[in-house]
């Protein structure tokens, strides 16, 4: 968009060298500095040279290239299109939508957390932090992670402060995994675990979840093992579907990973919304810490998802891997919004349960409203996604329904499809999410029960 305002201006060889020197791996810019120059030889023409010039030779020197050149990216990442998350969110603003699609809420934190964040920013705490994190955060994170698991870790060597759960996950990957190595991952998954897998040349393997319950199945996971596989990657409770992985399933899956020498990666950001079961750390069961790197954030449980606080967890020699490829990623993470989290992850407990009453407020709320709009709903024990099977509604696949909800109905949600490898396992199925006020959620109950129909 800022192009053409760019061309048209007065132009110069700074505005060119500015651009060049803006972003040098840069197509757009490239193209917009050649443009410049173009124009900028044009118009510092002589008046005689003008009265000279033949009119071809004023059309060779005046013209410009018609089209920008193609778009460029890495060949393992050429599957990878614009988030899905992205797309329906755009839908969703052209249409005037009420997006209950992206996991983000549309309230704001706890005031005591963004008073700190401004206390530390006003104390001049806006340096670089040190590459793993503010030694009060690590402390913090370490104290909660024994509180809530009973394990005591050392927040020097075995707690590192990331950007995010999702550079956590980078990290994790980038960090221990080799290229050929063999990682079993459960679908639906979370987008980011194929992406980063393949950017560090994982074999990706993908165990299917299946409704109603979607329970791990045992037989497969088993036979998915081989003498290559490097890891096997949870979330828990589980993004998108709010599934909690019980007792029985992590602990056979530990067994597998002792007797096979495989390590364990946990993806647990939403511990803190833990409904119809427990929540169990699998780093927290006998022989598991060893091989487990823990990740988690405060984005979900303090509805801050803009701060991208993350951390993880991992004994000393899984960290050592873990702290290469983050030191090379993003090295440091916001330090005013540290300090803040610190003050976060020593809130009472009072706070997680009335946390957690709220958000079973939500979800009563979306969950009887889809019923009663006429989607068949899955039990979610865990997170604020709730997954639904759109069938009833005629339409062929997920993203067809998706759009057709978007335009017609005025609400957003996800096509569950993105979440797999194979797209055609997930089409039944879409993600609604009831982090969203309860004004807000009642909206759009109300639009589905009025505009839905079936064809």
């Amino acid at each position: 968009m800022l192009l053409p305002s760019v061309i048209n201006a007065s132009p110069s060889a700074t505005c060119e060298t500015m651009l060049l020197r803006s972003s040098p791996s840069s197509s757009a810019f490239r193209y917009a500095a050649r443009r410049i120059s173009a124009v900028r030889m044009a118009a510092t023409s002589t008046a005689s040279e003008e009265k000279g010039a033949s009119s071809v030779e004023k059309e060779q020197r005046n013209q410009l290239p018609s089209n920008p050149p193609p778009l460029q990216v890495a060949k393992r990442l050429e599957k990878f299109k614009t988030t899905i998350f992205t797309q329906m969110s755009m839908l969703a603003i052209k249409h005037g939508a009420i997006n209950l699609g992206q996991g983000f809420p549309n309230f704001d934190g706890p005031e005591f957390v963004k008073e700190a964040a401004i206390q530390a920013i006003k104390e001049g705490k806006n340096q670089y932090a040190r590459g793993y994190g503010v030694p009060e955060l690590n402390s913090a994170i370490a104290a909660r992670f024994k509180k809530d698991t009973g394990l005591e870790v050392d927040p020097e060597k075995e707690v590192t402060v990331t950007s995010g759960c999702t550079e956590a996950i980078a990290a994790t990957m980038l960090g221990l995994i080799n290229p050929g190595d063999e990682v079993i991952i459960f679908a639906p998954f979370y987008d980011s675990y194929e992406a980063t897998l393949s950017m560090a040349g994982a074999k990706i393997k993908s165990i299917t979840l299946h409704p109603p319950d979607f329970a791990v199945p045992v037989d497969e996971l088993k036979s998915a093992i081989t003498k290559n596989t490097r890891a096997i990657m949870i979330n828990t409770p589980h993004n998108p579907t709010g599934k909690m992985f019980s007792r029985e399933e992590l602990e056979l899956i530990a067994s597998l990973c002792i007797e096979n020498d495989v390590l364990v990666f946990t993806d647990e950001v939403y511990d803190k919304l833990a409904f119809e079961a427990e929540h169990i750390c699998m780093a927290s069961l006998p022989g598991m810490y060893e091989r487990t790197v823990t990740m988690n954030s405060i984005g979900k449980t303090f509805s801050l998802t803009g701060w991208k606080i993350g951390w993880a967890i991992a004994p000393p020699h899984l960290t050592w891997g873990f702290r290469q490829a983050h030191s090379f990623l993003t090295f440091a993470t916001s330090t005013p919004m540290q300090w803040a989290a610190s003050v976060a992850l020593k809130a009472p407990d009072t706070y997680f349960e009335e946390l957690k009453r709220d958000y079973l407020v939500k979800k009563e709320i979306l969950v009887e409203g889809l019923k009663a709009a006429g989607f068949i709903v899955y039990p979610s024990s865990g997170t604020y996604f709730v997954v639904v099977d759109h069938t009833p509604f005629g339409y062929e696949n997920d993203v067809a329904f998706c759009e057709y909800l978007i335009r017609e109905v005025g609400v957003v949600a996800i096509p569950t499809s993105v979440f797999y490898l194979d797209p055609e396992e997930g089409k039944n199925l879409v993600r609604f999410t009831f982090c969203k006020d309860e004004d807000t959620l009642r909206a759009a109950v109300k639009r589905m029960k009025e505009r839905l129909y079936k064809r």
